[in-house]
């Protein structure tokens, strides 16, 4: 059986306070840094067809501490959702002037053409086309078949299993992800399916 699994970068500055973190690059904090040491044990033991990681620093530094760099190939479809003015801000404090808002069924509003804002679908359709690329090496059948590794953030890797699950995106906020963790899915009976979810490597 073939298995996508997710790890959300190491804890930064920002992870640990709640603030939305898209397109600001922030380094690992030193408790980040050994979550991302402690990953390599746990996954040198699979047997990856394909390791895929985002553009932003801090995925990038979370593949390097695993020894997995090397073989990762940079992905834009695994940026984070881009949180437009939102940016920066936690959602205690979005919701004093927004008390309804949920960035999985309302996005993220546009700051401008540089710093958008995405909407679920926005989201929905990276998620869908990432995943299409990989179906070949998911298919447990097709002679290259093997695990797939995305090394990514908490929302954008909740889309991507929400759409493998065959989920509308807003699925996604069923799914807590905290950092540094694994989770995978796999298949039964023919449908994918969660074999392990947010797993902490301690």
């Amino acid at each position: 059986m073939t298995e996508l699994l997710l790890v959300r970068h190491g804890e930064t500055d920002w992870s640990r306070s709640g603030q939305h973190t898209s397109w600001t690059e922030l380094p690992l904090t030193e408790r980040g840094a050994e979550q991302a040491r402690a990953l390599r044990p746990l996954l040198a033991t699979r047997t990856l067809a394909r390791v895929l990681v985002s553009p932003r620093t801090r995925a990038r530094e979370t593949a390097r501490l695993t020894g997995l760099l090397d073989r990762a190939v940079v992905e834009s479809d695994l940026s984070e959702w881009a949180y437009g003015v939102y940016e920066g801000r936690t959602t205690p404090d979005i919701h004093r002037t927004r008390p309804d808002w949920d960035l999985w069924t309302d996005g993220a509003p546009q700051e401008s053409p540089e710093r958008p804002g995405e909407s679920p679908q926005q989201v929905g359709a990276r998620a869908d086309r990432l995943l299409a690329g990989l179906a070949p090496l998911l298919d447990a059948d097709a002679e290259d078949a093997g695990d797939v590794l995305l090394f990514g953030h908490g929302h954008i890797l909740r889309a991507v299993a929400a759409r493998r699950l065959g989920l509308p995106v807003a699925a996604g906020a069923l799914f807590r992800l905290d950092t540094a963790t694994v989770s995978r899915i796999g298949t039964e009976h023919g449908r994918p399916a969660v074999t392990g979810w947010n797993v902490p490597t301690g």
